[in-house]
């Protein structure tokens, strides 16, 4: 999920007064709203198109024809009511269709029971992460909460929409139209299938489902067909929130960080307590042997998105993750966005996290800004050198929320190259398709979205994935200015 800036100058952490002079200037208000605002605004209640994009600069590569899917927030007020956090909204799936020189665009809600309950009420009686909900919302599990909001997985003949705390759901890939909740087991109906599994080059799905507040997490394996392969709980180290994980091709890497459940009322992310003199504890889990497990030990850090992983020939674990010194979407910070209050944050910086052998465990931090890595998905849990982000160059002011910035780090040269948008641009994740026959690393095109605050518009962008510095190879402008989104796939 997307991690919001609030002042950086070529990855320097800016002191106090200078960070909240940034937000001051960057929140300069139009009408009482500031500028930014304008991507936590609700997308139309019965979606978008398909509509045409208009192509403004260069021409689409021949070989690059099929579908960016993203996936995020799309509804934050009812009536006067606002949602208590960004993480909360509705899901709103965006189809942008890229043939030839012509793109266009789809975006529709998923039909959720959580988005039938609260149309009904009109107004926000569902409880969320950061939503404490009305007291007589009938809840049976956490599939009657779901926001399925977060991220989209390709079955084939079907889209899955994803949620952090619940089951998918599936989607026609074509339309968009909700379909309903999906059972991967009848035994395990309605349990949690987290929103960032993993695909290794053999086509099995990986992931987690976690239960707040249990010291118990539980791994999903399913074959390439989609079948349930293994599915079973594994000892949690702490009854700690986390996001993300990282695989190899032999091991899942669940790094834990210091955020932990605690006492208190809902919502959810109130009873959660940073503690960072408990540091973050990194679970090591063999795949076919969930029992075989190993701890390793790291310095008090916050991340919410990892990159990959690879295992070298000595047996060494090497990851990307982007880590922060504390949680940088806490209940202020989240709920304040949606209200278009910007909220003083600390900013993530890419890391590379080595797992020695013997026991060792370190950081090699960039001074690289940065969020959503991104690699080439036919390298998942293979070693490779080049990771995709999104970040905030020092050229621009400071902004008060959002990535102005893409780019690509090379670690075995610590080299990182990219291109700058501007102050007017909202820049989300960007994803690297690769080059059809292609073999390279860098061999493809980055793909992804922006806010184009000047035009109002959403904007969809092509990349040499090789050669950001040049700037897009094609951009296209929606008739529309969509809500921020958080994750997307590629679907030729």
């Amino acid at each position: 999920m997307l991690n919001l800036l609030t002042g950086a100058a070529a990855g320097l952490w800016l002191s106090a007064p200078a960070r909240q002079g940034a937000l001051a200037a960057a929140a300069a208000l139009e009408g009482g709203t500031p500028r930014w605002h304008l991507g936590f605004h609700n997308a139309p209640v019965g979606g978008v198109g398909p509509v045409p994009l208009r192509r403004i600069h260069g021409r689409a590569p021949e070989a690059l024809a099929g579908t960016l899917i993203r996936n995020g927030p799309g509804q934050f007020t009812r009536g006067d009511q606002t949602i208590g956090h960004w993480f909360d909204g509705d899901g709103l799936v965006r189809a942008f269709r890229i043939a030839g020189d012509e793109a266009r665009l789809t975006a529709r809600f998923v039909d959720t029971h959580k988005r039938r309950v609260d149309t009904a009420a009109g107004g926000f009686v569902s409880p969320g992460f950061g939503t404490a909900g009305a007291p007589d919302t009938a809840i049976a599990h956490a599939d009657d909460a779901n926001a399925a909001n977060t991220a989209v997985l390709d079955r084939g003949d079907a889209l899955w929409a994803l949620w952090e705390a619940g089951s998918p759901t599936a989607l026609d890939p074509e339309t968009l139209a909700t379909r309903g909740t999906v059972t991967l087991r009848d035994d395990l109906r309605h349990m949690p299938f987290s929103a960032h599994p993993k695909i290794d080059p053999r086509g099995w799905i990986w992931n987690f489902g976690l239960g707040l507040g249990s010291t118990r997490a539980f791994v999903w394996a399913l074959d390439p067909a989609g079948r349930v392969a293994k599915a079973a709980p594994i000892p949690w180290p702490r009854a700690a929130y986390i996001h993300d994980f990282a695989v190899t091709e032999r091991k899942l890497i669940f790094p834990l960080h210091p955020w932990i459940l605690s006492g208190g009322h809902p919502p959810l992310v109130d009873r959660l307590a940073w503690q960072p003199e408990r540091g973050v504890t990194v679970l090591v889990v063999d795949k076919d042997n969930f029992a075989d497990r190993r701890l390793f030990h790291l310095p008090a850090a916050f991340f919410f998105h990892t990159g990959d992983a690879w295992e070298d020939a000595g047996g060494g674990l090497h990851f990307d993750v982007c880590f922060a010194d504390r949680p940088t979407m806490d209940g202020e910070i989240g709920g304040q966005l949606v209200r278009g209050v910007a909220v003083r944050q600390d900013l993530p910086r890419l890391c590379l996290v080595s797992l020695h052998p013997d026991g060792r465990a370190e950081v090699r931090q960039s001074d690289v800004v940065a969020e959503f890595p991104r690699t080439d998905a036919r390298r998942q849990g293979q070693p490779r050198s080049s990771v995709w982000s999104v970040g905030h160059d020092a050229g621009d002011p400071a902004p008060a929320v959002g990535f102005n910035t893409v780019q690509r780090t090379d670690w075995s040269t610590g080299t990182t190259d990219g291109f700058r948008f501007g102050a007017d641009h909202l820049v989300e994740e960007h994803i690297f398709v690769p080059a059809p026959g292609g073999g390279a690393e860098t061999e493809g095109w980055l793909v992804g979205t922006s806010l184009n605050l000047a035009a109002q518009a959403t904007e969809l962008h092509v990349f040499d994935a090789a050669g950001l510095e040049r700037g897009p190879l094609v951009t296209w402008r929606a008739p529309v200015a969509l809500p921020l989104s958080f994750h997307g796939i590629w679907r030729w």
